[in-house]
């Protein structure tokens, strides 16, 4: 906004400053003004004022014989204009006036503002699905551009000290900013192998492709910094006669596959419980044989004793009858003679054997006996225990005491045994009551007021 008059010294400039809200580079003139006017009325005299909001910086272009000069003034800023404040000025307007003599320049205000925001959209373009190569889906794509200028110096030199507005910058990157569009999107579903139609599911790999691409191009030849490109929307076109076509047979296939997992699913599960039976059969099995071996090796070692007396038996008899034989034997040759020292001998030798048997026999009867007191073994209990999902064990009761002990198991741990109809927790199972800790007593009471 400004205040001048029409004197021929020039006009006296009261404030300078930029009230613009949408704006990249915005002209000072006179209220009434051309952009392009050079009249006396642009004149600007020592002591007018320069406001320069914080994010914005003042561009003053002065006419001297060796060319244009420029001098910056960023935001914040406010103050009279004087050739302390611009030095330029000292080369280019005398002091015959004692400080008071217009001087011609223009004036130029950059929007340094950290977020410029442009919206964007990219018409109807066609998309081709993979699986109809020769039918185009039309598609358009929305979003906004996030942006400011940083390095103004270099923005001036690739826009030059214009008039430029969101609307210029729009039309300036028009055709980069379709062209990198077109070119991500039409290639995604090629790429990706996914039907078009679904393509909004990938919006978050389309907009880091499209910005890794057109980062760099804005920067380098528009000289603003790329802060931000977010695609709002992929729009399909769904009055084209291929739309439905397209979404039918993805449909279709989105239910074939729904339906291929889930039979899968079903199989897995099924594999999984036949498994786990097996394995708990198995165990069983096993666990019934080693009993069954246990209890026959016990059975066998009861009656070891009467099977090797059995033997020595034998043994006995057989030397009894040898030694019979020895004592009817005629010594003399007479066959109607005894021998006397054979029928000695027999005698001796049956003796000693009768007491070897009847000891044998004794101790046997002793063996028997203890036998026959000592109890069979207690069956060895054992449970199937599952932790963590998985089924472990055969364990006994003192490895599921440990276990308890140890936190590997508690009162809600899921266990199961021969006999029982279904798994259940072990709190619930009488048999394991005792491997348990009682649960603490609640707090005390408080002791009685005195």
């Amino acid at each position: 906004m400004a205040l001048f008059g029409k004197g021929k010294g020039g006009g006296l400039m009261n404030v300078i400053r930029c009230d613009e809200e949408d704006y990249m580079v915005w002209k000072w003139r006179p209220l009434g003004q051309d952009v392009n006017s050079t009249s006396r009325e642009n004149s600007i005299r020592y002591g007018s004022s320069l406001r320069v909001k914080d994010g914005e910086v003042a561009v003053f272009v002065y006419k001297s014989k060796d060319g244009p000069l420029q001098d910056f003034i960023e935001g914040p800023f406010d103050q009279t204009i004087k050739t302390a404040n611009f030095p330029v000025l000292a080369s280019i307007v005398g002091m015959a006036f004692g400080g008071e003599s217009p001087f011609q320049a223009e004036i130029y205000f950059i929007n340094l503002a950290g977020n410029n925001q442009l919206r964007f959209a990219v018409p109807f373009f066609d998309v081709f699905d993979p699986r109809l190569p020769d039918h185009g889906i039309p598609m358009a794509v929305r979003g906004t551009i996030t942006f400011n200028i940083t390095d103004y110096k270099n923005f001036i030199k690739l826009n030059r000290l214009i008039n430029f507005d969101h609307e210029r910058f729009r039309g300036q990157i028009k055709d980069a900013l379709s062209k990198y569009v077109k070119g991500v999107v039409m290639n995604i579903p090629q790429e990706l192998g996914m039907p078009v139609v679904q393509m909004e599911r990938q919006i978050l790999t389309i907009n880091e492709r499209v910005e890794a691409y057109l980062k760099p191009r804005i920067e380098n030849d528009f000289g603003v910094n790329l802060k931000g490109f977010d695609i709002a929307a992929l729009d399909i076109d769904k009055d084209s006669p291929y739309y439905e076509e397209l979404r039918e047979l993805t449909a279709g296939n989105t239910a074939k596959t729904i339906n291929a997992q889930t039979d899968l699913g079903i199989r897995n599960m099924q594999d999984t419980q036949r498994i786990n039976l097996a394995n708990m059969e198995e165990s069983l099995r096993i666990q019934r044989e080693e009993m069954q071996r246990a209890q026959r090796l016990q059975t066998e070692s009861n009656f070891m004793g009467a099977h090797s007396l059995d033997q020595q038996t034998e043994v006995l008899k057989t030397g009894a009858q040898s030694l019979g034989q020895m004592g009817a034997m005629n010594m003399s040759g007479d066959g109607n003679s005894m021998n006397p020292a054979g029928m000695m001998t027999g005698m001796m030798m049956g003796g000693a054997v009768g007491q070897q048997m009847a000891g044998m026999m004794q101790n046997m009867g002793q063996q028997m006996q203890g036998a026959m007191n000592t109890p069979p073994p207690m069956p060895s209990v054992q449970y199937l225990v599952s932790i963590n999902g998985a089924q472990s064990g055969p364990f006994n009761l003192q490895e599921l005491k440990m276990m308890a002990q140890s936190g590997q198991i508690t009162r809600q741990t899921y266990v199961w045994k021969q006999g029982m109809a279904n798994w259940d927790f072990a709190g619930n199972v009488a048999e394991l009551a005792s491997i348990f800790a009682p649960p603490a007593p609640g707090t005390p009471p408080p002791p009685p007021m005195p």
